[in-house]
């Protein structure tokens, strides 16, 4: 979407328009949930490294969602489209290395149990 608006096939309103519902409902709010549910069983299980990983991005989600920074405005995006961006591709990174990590634990677990 934001390839698109650079390119100018698509007005930004538009874009705004079509991103803030559905970012909000489909995106924000579920990930939100999940990522605090995620942590809460971390914290529940005493897996501290893994709440510790998690906590800062869990901190970022609740102030952006206590702040409305979450919502896409017409009249500054191409200020703020890089911004965007980076947040995306350090999310996509964020979440790459979690799954390694759980991936490793996970392994970990098991074959500790098989010995």
């Amino acid at each position: 979407m934001f390839s698109d608006l650079e390119s100018d096939y698509v007005n930004p309103v538009d874009l705004c328009d079509k991103l803030n519902p559905a970012y909000i409902a489909q995106l924000v709010i579920p990930e939100a949930a999940a990522h605090a549910f995620l942590a809460l069983l971390f914290l529940l299980s005493g897996q501290w490294m893994a709440l510790a990983w998690n906590v800062p991005l869990l901190a970022y989600n609740a102030n952006k969602l206590i702040n409305k920074n979450y919502m896409y405005d017409a009249t500054e995006i191409f200020r703020t489209i890089e911004m965007h961006k980076k947040e995306t591709f350090i999310r996509t990174g964020f979440y790459l290395l979690s799954f390694f990590y759980y991936l490793y634990r996970m392994i970990a677990a098991l074959v500790a149990d098989n010995e």
